[in-house]
């Protein structure tokens, strides 16, 4: 049996070792110009945990705590694993060769971004996972817009909003389902209650990459040298015809059919593997090459070369060991009781429902910040304050809307989170060599953060912030759940035991 700590961190206490984490990880980026927070977060374990021994728990208590929470991660990392392959072998098997040679023929420069981020919302509902379209669909716009002489960053803002909207909203993701299960409300209920601040905040977004694409490139018709060199190079080296696109097409078809996320992703990279055999003459022996290593050509013509040299199972371990590392951190923060100490502390000062919501998506934010770990930050936040929404009488609806909006939002914005890390390592944004620079596309993916800010004006107006119905009260009761007594003696000791209460429910 699992024996608690004999006392619990106050709230100064919890807050040391995010703190002094968050100051290594100060000196790697600012000081030594470097981003690779792997060593920063390890260091943050190790301050944790003298914290946790401190407190009283053994270091099997903090590992159990550690590997719990990685647990929970492992299917992220089988995405991971199959989103490197199947960018390696549908490089190889003209999928993507494909997509961009058809872009630069077809797409305006003036209207790019505003399309890529319509088409990477369109996969990234269909296929359930924006780590999935930002690796696929996403490294094609990369191309497409380097062809019309589009900034990275640019382009990598419009790609972000995109997939991580559609990732939002649809009822295939993982993240999508986590929030109304950790809530206990319908999911379609909940992705209907999404859609006052998901629609308008993605409305804004296309406006400005529309009215940036105009000012861009103007009336004036982009480089026809640069993008006739860059599709004859694709048409040289690659067979481009319709079939290409064959794999991108039935992993789409088999995501809309509802097939779960792993096996689909893997069909993608069998076929990715097939049609580079048949279609393109690549031999069975460097498929296994290029789905572990990653694809490689030398084309002649630099942009071509710098696309599609990429992809690959190993191309992964980046990303798959600092999602690690950021579980294990998040996990051990959790074990500790740091993270509870200080969400308890935000919730006891919740006076308005303003308040309240605005103090639930911080939450999911600041977890996201120091955990590094979308899934953390959508769990924790719905399990610690749904006892706070029910003693005020609000649906939880509210609470699961405020989770996705720190958290799977948020997740893409903050580099050494997974969802950041993802976004970083599939576009090539080469951050540890590219400095600050490389981090330019996270003001300008729009959609990720103005919609928390519209969510936080609805509170405070109190629009689009349903109250509880009958039903859901009574279900409250049916189920037992914890409802916060907002008229007892103490609020603050109220506070606490609605806290407590809710880091035990499952």
């Amino acid at each position: 049996m699992v024996q608690s700590p004999a006392t619990r961190p106050g709230l100064l206490l919890a807050l040391l070792p995010i703190v002094l984490t968050f100051a290594v990880l100060g000196v790697q980026l600012f000081i030594f110009d470097d981003f690779t927070p792997h060593v920063p977060l390890i260091i943050g374990i190790a301050i944790t945990a003298l914290v946790g021994r401190y407190l009283g728990l053994s270091w099997e208590e903090m590992e159990k705590g550690m590997l719990h929470v990685v647990s929970v991660g492992l299917p992220a990392v089988g995405i991971l694993m199959l989103v490197g392959m199947i960018t390696g072998l549908w490089i190889a098997s003209g999928t993507v060769p494909t997509l961009i040679y058809y872009g630069l023929e077809l797409l305006s420069p003036q209207i790019f971004l505003a399309a890529a981020t319509l088409l990477c919302a369109l996969v990234s509902v269909s296929l359930g996972t924006s780590w999935g379209t930002v690796g696929t669909v996403g490294l094609a716009l990369m191309g497409i817009g380097a062809g019309f002489g589009i900034p990275p960053y640019w382009t990598a803002g419009a790609v972000v909003s995109g997939a991580f909207f559609g990732d939002k909203v649809s009822p295939l993701s993982d993240t999508t389902n986590l929030a109304p299960a950790v809530t206990g409300v319908n999911l379609f209920d909940h992705i209907r209650n999404l859609m006052p601040t998901t629609l308008p905040s993605m409305a804004i977004a296309l406006v400005i990459y529309l009215m940036v694409g105009q000012g861009m490139v103007g009336d004036q018709a982009a480089s026809f040298e640069r993008i006739s060199s860059i599709t004859e190079g694709l048409s040289q080296h690659f067979d481009i015809t319709a079939t290409s696109l064959l794999p991108a097409l039935v992993v789409i078809a088999l995501a809309v059919l509802r097939f779960p996320a792993l096996p689909v992703l893997f069909v993608g990279v069998l076929l990715g593997g097939v049609m580079a055999f048949l279609q393109q003459g690549e031999s069975i022996s460097t498929l296994f090459t290029f789905a572990f290593s990653g694809y490689s050509i030398e084309t002649g013509v630099a942009e071509i070369d710098g696309l599609l040299n990429r992809g690959g199972l190993q191309s992964m371990t980046w990303v798959i060991t600092l999602l690690l590392i950021a579980l294990s951190f998040g996990g051990i923060l959790e074990r500790t009781g740091c993270m509870h100490a200080i969400i308890s502390a935000i919730v006891r000062r919740v006076r308005s429902f303003g308040g309240l919501q605005t103090s639930a998506i911080a939450s999911s934010i600041s977890t996201n910040l120091v955990a590094g770990d979308p899934y953390l930050s959508i769990t924790l936040t719905g399990r610690m304050f749904g006892p706070v929404y029910r003693g005020k009488g609000y649906s939880l609806l509210n609470l699961s809307r405020a989770t996705e909006e720190g958290g799977t939002l948020i997740s893409p914005l903050i580099p050494w989170n997974a969802g950041g890390a993802v976004v970083i390592t599939a576009l090539g944004l080469n951050s540890g060599a590219g400095g600050l620079e490389s981090l330019m596309y996270i003001p300008l993916a729009f959609a990720c953060w103005i919609s928390p800010l519209i969510g936080v004006t609805y509170a405070w107006l109190g629009w689009f912030s349903p109250r509880a119905s009958e039903s859901e009260v009574a279900q409250w009761h049916a189920n037992g759940e914890e409802i916060m007594d907002f008229n007892v003696s103490s609020q603050s000791d109220a506070a606490v035991r609605g806290a407590d209460v809710a880091t035990r429910m499952p």
